[in-house]
């Protein structure tokens, strides 16, 4: 189990979807505002932890497309933080290619930096409780934005995005992706 080769394996396949959805539809999602993108990260979230306690899916979708859009919100999220919601709406594929890159390879930094004082727990955690702290997150983020950004003692929006794409992640790796897509 090498963790760095699982996960660029996952990230690389999340990011080449992305990238191919830039060039189909181009930056639409710059016009999300981070509650909206935050609410699209919820939806994904919650479908997961219904699906993981009906285990029964209608429309045919498995849990690993909704881990994959909740890594690339979380992108979307990370880039609208850093250009602001009233930037340039049409972004070209290359600078955003470049971004995405940008936001992963930090936000792995933080990964490693963790995993190192955690010692990998998460590789014996369920992939239930992985649904569970991104929830946990995203209400955390919640109350953040509906506190206008503003914390006393706590993590900012940033790294509560950059866990959840973390946990999105992992989860996508304990689910077998990174080896189908290595």
């Amino acid at each position: 189990m090498d963790t760095t080769a699982e996960y660029n394996a996952v990230i690389q396949y999340c990011k080449d979807l992305f990238i191919k959805k830039t060039k189909d539809y181009g930056t639409a999602w710059r016009i999300m505002r981070l509650q909206s993108i935050t609410d699209q990260i919820y939806i994904k979230a919650k479908r997961i932890r219904t699906l993981e306690i009906k285990q029964v899916s209608k429309v045919g979708e498995d849990i690993s497309d909704e881990y994959i859009g909740i890594v690339n919100y979380c992108v979307i999220a990370l880039l609208q933080l850093e250009l602001g919601e009233e930037g340039e709406e049409n972004l070209q594929t290359a600078f955003v290619d470049q971004k995405y890159t940008e936001k992963v390879d930090e936000t792995r930094d933080l990964m490693f930096a963790k995993n190192h004082d955690y010692g990998e727990a998460w590789r014996d955690m369920r992939i239930s409780s992985m649904t569970d702290l991104i929830l946990m997150k995203l209400h955390r983020v919640k109350q953040i934005e509906d506190n206008h950004g503003q914390t006393l003692v706590s993590e900012g929006l940033k790294a509560n995005y950059q866990d959840m794409l973390n946990y999105a992640v992992f989860a996508l790796i304990k689910l077998g992706f990174a080896d189908k897509n290595n």
